[in-house]
């Protein structure tokens, strides 16, 4: 399978050991590079696919670093601008523990991707060969001009006949480049215009209400306690709302704390009207139990990655549950890896997908 994706790719400042910043700054913070749309690409790779990043970075040595890196888990960069002008993201994050939550702060102003207009990229000569076309709901809370981007690209991604998927992820320190306008009217106004181009919807278990004012029951995500039973509910009311999506598909994170996680997914299809979960356990949904967490930035995005890679793979062409199943194992490893790529390769995700939970040394 091939894949384009299109969006921000960030300098990533962690504090090492569990530090705030205050405790780090000034000294060393662990340096690398990341986004939501670099890092589904990172992952199909890793899964054994192939991905074409679409982005914009600054004509600089950072930008040059960056692109060697994306190239070096395997990403095609043909389609990357350089541009004089703009500057390339940041964010820094301090790694939660037990009942202190994680923290990012971004520095995102002016960057590449929020100046650069549509016509700046070469899209034809991106989609070329292409199956799918990958955004998420990140990229047009950067800027007025990212949005206008975003639109256009999903646009003429369905006029070249690719399948579109899109991440709603909810930013709300984002959304803020209309005056006036508060994160939620935003963000539900500008997704309201890409969703009409969309065929699979990926969310998190807040996101729907987030963007779109869709409710899960009694759901409080702040409290860790999710109504699984509701999310059906909340895939139809999108599909509903947007014809052209066929399916839904929501992490649903129950947070014990930010060590302990609860963490599983559900794969809904309008076409048949069918919702199902994973992992399970006695044909039950049961959530993956995640203690010591290690870095869980980039998780959902490896969890996109992981269904978009099994829905294009013929070995599931006739097994939805064993796509979800795949997706939600890949995800769950990204827990233990420290960085937004997820590093791990696809005989370990099957393993995890068929059980294998022990975490034995292989030798």
């Amino acid at each position: 399978m091939s894949i384009v994706t299109f969006g921000e790719v960030m300098t990533r400042f962690r504090t090492p050991d569990f530090k705030r910043i205050a405790q780090t700054m000034p000294g060393s913070l662990e340096v690398s590079f990341a986004g939501a749309e670099a890092n589904v690409a990172a992952s199909v790779t890793m899964l054994g696919g192939a991905a074409t990043f679409v982005t914009a970075l600054p004509d600089n040595p950072i930008g040059d670093a960056c692109v060697a890196f994306l190239r070096g888990v395997g990403i095609e960069t043909g389609s990357i601008i350089r541009t004089p002008d703009g500057r390339i993201g940041a964010y820094y994050i301090e790694a939660g523990a037990n009942q202190r939550a994680s923290s990012v702060v971004y520095d995102r102003a002016d960057s590449a991707v929020a100046r650069a207009p549509f016509d700046a990229y070469d899209w034809d000569t991106a989609f070329a060969g292409a199956m799918r076309f990958h955004v998420t709901g990140i990229t047009p809370a950067l800027s007025k001009e990212a949005a206008r981007t975003t639109i256009a690209a999903v646009k003429h991604a369905k006029k070249r006949g690719l399948t579109v998927s899109c991440d709603l992820n909810f930013r709300r320190k984002l959304w803020c480049w209309e005056k006036g306008s508060d994160p939620r009217t935003l963000a539900r106004r500008t997704m309201e215009e890409i969703l009409p181009f969309v065929d699979l919807v990926i969310a998190n278990e807040a996101d729907a209400e987030d963007v779109l004012g869709i409710y899960a029951g009694e759901t409080d995500v702040n409290s860790g306690s999710l109504a699984i039973d509701r999310y059906p509910e909340v895939a139809r009311a999108i599909t509903t709302s947007f014809p052209s999506v066929h399916m839904v598909a929501i992490t649903l994170r129950e947070s014990v704390s930010a060590s302990h996680n609860r963490w599983g997914a559900m794969l809904y299809t309008a076409e048949t009207d069918e919702a199902l979960f994973a992992p399970r356990r006695d044909g039950r949904y049961t959530a993956h139990e995640i203690t010591h967490i290690v870095d869980r930035v980039g998780t959902g995005d490896s969890f996109g990655a992981g269904l978009i890679v099994a829905l294009d793979d013929p070995a599931y062409a006739k097994d939805l549950q064993g796509a979800l199943d795949f997706a939600v194992a890949a995800s769950a490893l990204c827990h233990s890896i420290e960085g937004d790529f997820n590093i791990v390769s696809r005989a370990e995700v099957e393993a995890l997908a068929g059980g294998d939970t022990s975490g034995r040394v292989r030798r």
